[in-house]
């Protein structure tokens, strides 16, 4: 047949008549990168060629995002995907050849015939989770999927469409400062850190096509990509017209923090005890159903006292970019509790530089010669830790080990351990247990099944859950009973905040226009409103102290601060104070009426409320930090390349920093870091090679 045109915008030559040796037939659609063709083999094989537009052929960078493409596909080609048959990304229009499956995108078949029954849907999912176990097992990130990238052939769903996927081992990176993907089905790691989108961006992914398979939208649905983008990050899914028995699910597929997020065996293994009519066999095939069981977590003897070790391994590495501040409700539960670390300023100890005699800096591996960021909190005299698989509890003094609490295989909490009701709480993600476990001994005291709850919050010796038709249930910590359950007033689907150093939980709802957020304290021992206020502006809780509530003032799509607000419910007077220069993506801290901000790209803010001024600003070397936290002569921040800086607190100087210990094995950024434990004159932080470290306040420039 005579060659085809394009047409329209940006039109292009006469596209030839063939690519390579196969014989382009009929234009199948076109994207931004190309047109894809039907065509045939020389030996009468059906293939779709897609074919780079001239405008990119010309550029370099583009064909090395071809080439990287081509490699992707190649990868993962198999019963999930359209196999790859040929490719020339040297020719003079660069082209691929797959195998050509017949059947519609699911784009087409939702506006043709309209949502999904629930059958199918399920099927669908399935299928799809299986497609993201095989792509994601050869390491490939697809980074689109969307329902135009999904065909619906006879054998199952397959993923297409590979152009802005990335091979964990591949050199080309993605730009910084350039969002690359396609809004509604964007993670909100894509628009906040897009060089760290890890495998669970396309797990939240699947989330919002299953929405549009079942609703025929999207759980965030607006004309604009700007405003799309914005409730990614900020909102709560739309999952109105979703089947009752799948929302659970998807919700957890569309948690803001990537860890939070279930991985591909996780949905398979849910999803076969979705319902009974549930046809397994036709997109789970016998064969390819078997999961491994989840092991039973079990405490582990305490390890005979380990030697202190002070060597520091000097590997450079870049962090990236973090979101601050976004408390997202699905499954996240604040870093705090009782026994919290002492503050250490001079008006509570009487001297910051303290230091109990015969103290050494330490480091220690509690999941000895592996790597893997370890997520700690302090309680009952404990650093209380997280990492792969593994809880354990470490002496503040020396760093030995004294007890670990073996997790699921490749369970991987996102927040640390929480001392509640005199237990040590940890989440365990594979099966959405909470176990309770005994601080001296790490065995497990009880545990409690959060598959049908939205979310969790623990506020003092009470855990607060949030179901999906918004009804929150507070549970004893100490026993694990529930105590109460009610609806929060005016709050559908309420975003619970908690803080050390506050009684109270907050519930957060803002008008549609964002001119206003409502905040709700919640009594936790109870579920009683204290008090409930509409303040100016759309804030976000960030922090509580002597009865008075911190937020941040913004809303943008990127996610900048632009104000710190005070809000004292007692005389009720709200106070404001502007940023000089706004904080994106900030993370905070509160220290009595200062308010310290960390954002991306290295900024860290103070901000004195008692002033109604911002104190100072400091351009650190920082892309991507943790919470910074103070003992009031210093300000404390941890990097993801595991250095540990101090900040002089009142004049904003860097006065010291660690080494970084990076894991040499892993090119991978931690999507959220460890907060810096503080007491008793030293300083607790942690690092991506898998150490936990001690280092002595009183001279940071030793460090």
């Amino acid at each position: 047949m005579a060659p085809q045109h394009d047409t329209g915008a940006g039109a292009e030559a006469e596209l030839p008549e063939y690519a390579g040796h196969y014989k382009l037939e009929s234009r199948l659609g076109s994207g931004g990168m190309g047109v894809v063709h039907r065509a045939q083999s020389g030996s009468g094989m059906t293939l779709a060629v897609k074919i780079v537009h001239a405008e990119f052929a010309k550029d370099p960078e583009f064909r090395g995002r071809f080439r990287q493409e081509i490699a992707a596909a190649r990868r993962v080609s198999g019963a999930f995907t359209a196999p790859v048959v040929d490719a020339d990304p040297d020719a003079e229009r660069p082209w691929m050849a797959t195998l050509f499956i017949p059947g519609p995108t699911l784009a087409d078949e939702v506006k043709r015939n309209g949502p999904m029954a629930a059958g199918q849907l399920r099927r669908l999912m399935a299928g799809l989770a299986e497609a993201l176990r095989d792509i994601h097992r050869v390491g490939v990130v697809h980074r689109d999927l969307k329902p135009s990238n999904v065909l619906l052939a006879e054998d199952g769903p397959k993923v297409i469409d590979f152009g802005i996927s990335r091979p964990k081992d591949s050199e080309l990176r993605t730009e910084t400062g350039k969002l690359i993907g396609t809004p509604p089905f964007m993670a909100p790691e894509q628009f906040r850190r897009p060089r760290e989108v890890g495998p669970a961006a396309d797990i939240f992914a699947l989330g919002s096509v299953l929405v549009h398979a079942a609703t025929g939208r999207g759980p965030f649905d607006s004309d604009s990509p700007y405003v799309v983008a914005y409730q990614v990050v900020h909102d709560e899914p739309d999952l109105t017209g979703v089947p009752a028995n799948l929302a659970p699910l998807i919700v957890r597929c569309l948690a803001k923090e990537p860890e939070d997020r279930p991985t591909p065996d996780e949905l398979m293994r849910e999803l076969r005890s979705v319902a009974a009519s549930y046809d397994t066999q036709a997109f789970i095939p016998a064969q390819r159903a078997g999961a491994e069981p989840v092991p039973e977590p079990r405490a582990e003897k305490p390890e005979p006292r380990r030697g202190r070790r002070t060597g520091r391994a000097m590997v450079l590495g870049v962090g990236g970019l973090v979101l601050a501040g976004i408390v997202a409700l699905a499954s996240v539960h604040l870093l705090g509790g009782e026994d919290t670390p002492p503050r250490t300023d001079s008006a509570q100890t009487g001297s910051a530089r303290t230091t109990p005699a015969g103290f050494d800096a330490w480091a220690t591996k509690p999941r000895a010669g592996k790597g893997g960021l370890p997520r700690c909190s302090y309680g009952a005299q404990r650093l209380l830790c997280t990492q792969a698989g593994l809880v354990s509890a470490l002496a503040p003094a020396d760093g030995h080990v004294v007890w670990r609490h073996a997790l699921g295989k490749g369970d991987s909490p996102g927040e640390p351990p929480v001392l509640s009701g005199g237990l040590v709480h940890v989440l365990s993600p594979s099966d959405r247990q909470l176990l309770a476990l005994d601080p001296s001994s790490g065995s497990t005291r009880w545990k409690l099944d959060l598959s049908a709850y939205l979310g969790f919050r623990h506020v003092g010796a009470m855990l607060l859950l949030t179901s999906a038709d918004g009804k929150v249930t507070g549970v004893d910590s100490a026993s694990g009973k529930p105590k109460w359950t009610k609806w929060i007033p005016g709050a559908k689907s309420p975003l619970l905040y908690a803080f050390p150093g506050s009684p109270l939980a907050y519930a957060t709802s803002r008008s549609a226009d964002g001119s206003r957020t409502r905040v709700t304290a919640v009594d936790p021992a109870t579920g009683d409103v204290r008090w409930d206020e509409q303040l100016d502006g759309t804030l976000k809780p960030v922090g509580g102290a002597d009865g008075k509530v911190f937020f941040l003032s913004g809303g943008s799509v990127r996610g900048e601060s632009d104000a710190v607000v005070r809000y004292d419910p007692v005389s009720g007077d709200s106070r404001r104070v502007a940023l000089t220069v706004p904080v994106y993506q900030a993370q905070a801290g509160v220290d009595g009426d200062r308010v310290l901000l960390m954002g991306t790209g290295g900024s860290l803010v103070a901000v004195d409320l008692s002033e109604k001024k911002q104190s100072w600003s400091l351009e650190t070397s920082v892309s991507q930090g943790s919470a910074p936290v103070t003992d009031g002569r210093l300000v404390y921040v941890s990097a993801a390349d595991g250095r540990l800086l101090a900040v002089d607190a009142e004049e904003g100087r860097l006065l010291g920093q660690t080494p970084p210990r990076l894991d040499p094995k892993s090119d991978e950024v931690a999507a959220t870091l460890s907060t810096p434990q503080v007491l008793h004159g030293h300083v607790y932080a942690t690092a991506p090679d898998g150490t936990v470290f001690a280092v002595n306040a009183r001279n940071p420039s030793a460090w």
